[in-house]
């Protein structure tokens, strides 16, 4: 393992220290959905796509209210669209 590969342990400390810093709470740090997300996004575009995505949702969520249903329907929308280039071919 490398010092730039983090251990999924390791993940939720990561986590807690961005929450702690930037004063949020566990629900507004949705792992397994921004993962997810990107795995999707990975598999259907391109793999530098999916942090780019994850960029994105997080600006629309935050341009919507921010709130952590904002976060779920934008990453649904992003999913979708993945999901739909994927299905037509392109990548």
């Amino acid at each position: 393992m490398s010092d730039r590969t983090l251990p999924p342990e390791a993940l939720e400390d990561w986590s807690a220290e961005l929450r702690e810093r930037f004063g949020l709470a566990e629900q507004d740090v949705p792992i397994a959905l921004i993962l997810d997300l990107a795995r999707d996004v990975a598999n259907g575009v391109a793999r530098p796509a999916a942090p780019f995505s994850a960029f994105v949702a997080g600006l629309v969520a935050g341009r919507a209210g921010g709130s952590p249903e904002d976060v779920r329907e934008a990453v649904a929308a992003i999913v979708e669209l993945a999901n739909a280039r994927a299905a037509s071919g392109e990548s």
